[in-house]
């Protein structure tokens, strides 16, 4: 029984480990000089590869099925003991699994050291062009390369992180076997904004809440702000959402609370305008503000860095403390699949036997990691998910 596995990322080489460990010859096929090339990116390059809380609304699906039909506490137990059985050693933080070495590269040698133990054939360097099935058996055509399988997993990853070699190849494969592909769009990215201040705020780090108007999904965490827009983990998990608003033409807006710990901004500033009478606004607020935001908030708001607060009048002074507590930005776009770190879309899921990840279609060609319509929050999902669709793939083979 011959398997090919088109694609050499997460996905690919844990359906490969999975599928060998049953005796099957397994052969991937990567376009790349080198395999994993995504993985070494991932956690800034510390691999963040799991996540304690397992709860479903971390991961998302444009699909019409039940997410519990492949994200459950069974198929999560595979997950733990894949990574158990490469011997992963986790330095486990606020819920978040790294490997105990902190370098991403000490994942790809464990995946990579026990693909090959298994003998798993790996090629590199070969871009394939086409795949057919003719009479039950699937030709796979590439430069230099061209074989017969009786199996094929399809593990090509999305259009996300080009530079990795991500090209949606996947996507026309699964299209010439009458697949459905629900809509693509970058997710995990940052947003794009025209306030006219950016240039005042890039840099800036700081803790905020930050909401999306349209789902009225919050998120916690720090923020970037940066010359294009917004960025961090934050604003990732909300850009899922907010990149398909923008696609189908949607008016997008989040609002940034900078001092979440504050429950009357306005309360606030006008009893500490008695404490510090003689303070500007910028240094009645500096201690609990970055300088850099406050002044560029003050820009948008047209106030005098140099008024006292005694000096506003009572319209200037409401549309400060909101500004600092319920910034309203509108979104006008989000950085493009060179910035994303994966996609939502993908392979329609009710096209895919969720226990076997093998297509309804056409017998004997499976679909794993990316290509599906399958995506997760920051924190460890979507490697879960990679690895999860991969094992599904390989057990199945």
């Amino acid at each position: 029984m011959k398997i090919a596995i088109i694609g050499g990322g997460i996905s690919a080489f844990a359906a490969a480990i999975k599928a060998a460990k049953n005796n099957k010859n397994v052969t991937i096929i990567e376009k790349n000089n080198k395999v994993l090339k995504k993985l070494l990116l991932t956690g800034n390059g510390k691999c963040n590869y799991f996540n304690t809380d397992q709860d479903i609304k971390h991961y998302h699906t444009n699909s019409n099925i039940d997410l519990k039909e492949i994200i459950n506490k069974t198929n999560i137990e595979k997950v733990k003991a894949f990574w158990t059985y490469l011997g992963v050693v986790p330095f486990i933080k606020n819920g978040y699994y790294y490997p105990y070495s902190e370098v991403a590269s000490s994942m790809k040698e464990a995946l990579e050291y026990t693909a090959k133990s298994l003998g798993v054939n790996i090629i590199t360097d070969c871009n394939i062009t086409n795949v057919v099935k003719v009479n039950d058996k699937f030709h796979i055509t590439g430069n230099n390369f061209e074989e017969i399988f009786d199996k094929v997993i399809i593990a090509t990853g999305s259009y996300a992180y080009p530079i990795t070699g991500s090209t949606g190849f996947g996507y026309s494969v699964a299209k010439s076997f009458n697949h459905t592909i629900n809509k693509v769009n970058p997710s995990l990215v940052q947003l794009v904004t025209n306030l006219g201040i950016e240039d005042k705020w890039s840099g800036v780090r700081c803790h905020v809440i930050i909401t999306d108007l349209n789902t009225k999904k919050c998120e916690e965490g720090e923020i970037q702000l940066t010359s294009f827009g917004i960025s961090g983990i934050c604003v990732f998990n909300l850009s899922r959402d907010i990149a398909i608003g923008l696609n189908k033409s949607i008016k997008e807006s989040v609002s940034i609370n900078f001092a979440p710990w504050c429950s009357d901004m306005l309360d606030f500033l006008n009893k500490r305008s008695i404490d510090f009478p003689k303070r500007n606004i910028i240094s009645l607020c500096e201690t609990f503000i970055n300088y850099k935001l406050l002044s560029a908030i003050l820009k948008f708001l047209k106030i005098s860095e140099d008024s006292t607060w005694d000096k506003l009048n009572n319209k200037e002074k409401e549309k400060l403390a909101q500004a600092l507590t319920d910034f309203q930005i509108e979104i006008v776009g989000t950085k493009d699949y060179n910035s994303a770190q994966v996609c939502s879309g993908g392979i329609d899921l009710a096209e895919i036997n969720l226990n076997t990840l093998e297509s309804k279609k056409v017998s004997n060609l499976y679909f794993c990691g990316e290509i599906l319509d399958l995506d997760g929050d920051c924190g460890g999902y979507n490697i879960t998910i990679a690895i999860l669709s991969g094992i599904l793939a390989g057990e199945s083979c």
